[in-house]
């Protein structure tokens, strides 16, 4: 048998049964191209349309292909994290089904990884289909997360990228709750590589992203890797009781020296309505960090599997290959 490298292609699927049979042709017409065998993971992540039946029908014409079926639905980077679990591959790329990252880039994140690169990540040079608001706000966000976190976050990038299995096996010792996927993909460090495209608009159906979980998501990736929130709050405490010591001290030498005919009571609500905003604020920011230490100290698992049907390649024993300079035989 001759010895090929093997590509696991991971694909997250929350109801998209309308645009899966459109993803399947487009990625098989890009996979039969390569020169490398292949899997094709779909990860179904508690959809309640007719995704998993779909999933079995195009199970049964290409049996590349493997199902993980989770319990429920755990979101979008523990599905992923769940379909990179699972996969068998001398390289791993992650995609998802909406279509608008392109099956057609993935021989070129496959040439970047023949270079020698373990993480190539497909970068955004335009967002089509997206109002300026999302676009406005997402260019935001990646440029404020650039800045709080202490190593290179990408901009304009999204899941969709290819990891080598070093960078798949790091990427498996972070198990934390919490998963801000982009971030754990470049905190792992590693050479990486961009490859510029243009991201197209939904081949069909609606974002499952609304922006009250943008909001949630921009939050999430900010507490994962950076404590500028918490510094800020210490900050904007110490400068509030700095104003308010001085302020407390013209009062008692104003009123020693001059009294105090009127009692100053708009003054008073004033400032006492500010100290207990910015109290209030400072509270709020350390609920959200003890909230997320909450959560780890439960160590619940990350996701739960209800049903696995493995792809042809994932069964058949594979010749021995390299990783990390170790000859293994896998099975």
């Amino acid at each position: 048998m001759k010895d090929r490298k093997l590509l696991s292609i991971v694909i997250p699927a929350f109801n998209e049964a309308d645009v899966l049979p459109e993803f399947q042709r487009r990625l098989t017409a890009v996979t039969t191209a390569l020169p490398l065998e292949c899997e094709i993971v779909y990860v179904n992540d508690g959809s309640t349309d007719g995704t998993p039946s779909v999933l079995r029908a195009l199970r049964q014409r290409d049996d590349r292909i493997a199902i993980i079926e989770l319990s429920r639905n755990f979101g979008k980077d523990l599905a992923m994290t769940a379909g990179i679990d699972h996969a068998r591959g001398d390289a791993v790329v992650v995609i998802d089904a909406d279509l608008q990252d392109p099956p057609e880039l993935i021989p070129e994140l496959v040439r970047g990884w023949q270079e020698g690169y373990d993480v190539v990540y497909a970068q955004r040079t335009e967002r089509n289909g997206e109002s300026l608001a999302k676009k406005l706000t997402a260019r935001l966000f990646y440029r404020v997360i650039g800045k709080l976190a202490h190593f290179h976050i990408p901009r304009d990038t999204g899941d969709f990228r290819l990891l080598s299995r070093r960078a798949v096996e790091a990427l498996g010792r972070l198990r934390e709750q919490h998963r801000f996927m982009k971030g754990l993909f470049a905190w792992i460090g590693y050479p990486q590589k961009a490859v510029p495209y243009r991201r197209a608009p939904r081949h069909s159906g609606r974002s499952k992203w609304n922006y009250w979980k943008l909001w949630n998501f921009a939050l999430e990736g900010i507490t994962s890797f950076s404590t500028a929130p918490l510094k800020a709050a210490t900050y904007i405490g110490a400068l509030t009781a700095a104003f308010a010591f001085m302020y407390g001290a013209y009062i008692i030498v104003s009123t020693l020296r001059f009294g105090n005919a009127v009692a100053g009571y708009p003054s008073l609500m004033t400032v006492i309505l500010f100290l207990g905003g910015i109290q209030l604020a400072a509270l709020g920011v350390i609920g959200e960090y003890l909230a997320r230490l909450f959560d780890e100290a439960k160590g619940r698992p990350l996701y739960l599997v209800s049903e696995f049907q493995p792809s042809r390649p994932a069964m058949r024993p594979r010749l021995a290959t390299r990783q990390h300079g170790v000859r293994r035989v896998g099975a």
